[in-house]
């Protein structure tokens, strides 16, 4: 590799970085309600959701062992 390539690739990464980090100071970070708030209702309905489809799925169990399996 020539050092006129290695130059490139290192300015790049370089200016890749500070770009990086340009951006991340650009960034509205939620307060720490929001995020408490936020995170509460993404883990309810996640919560929420297990619970409708376990009981979908129990639904269909029953279904399947009544109606399509021998001796149901």
């Amino acid at each position: 590799m020539t050092k006129v390539l290695a130059t490139k690739k290192r300015r790049f990464r370089l200016g890749f970085f500070a770009d990086t980090i340009a951006e991340l100071k650009k960034v509205v970070w939620p307060t720490r309600r929001e995020a408490v708030r936020l995170t509460i209702m993404v883990l309810a309905v996640c919560f929420i959701m297990g619970l409708l489809l376990s009981l979908l799925d129990y639904g269909f169990s029953r279904l399947v062992v009544k109606y399509l399996l021998p001796g149901g």
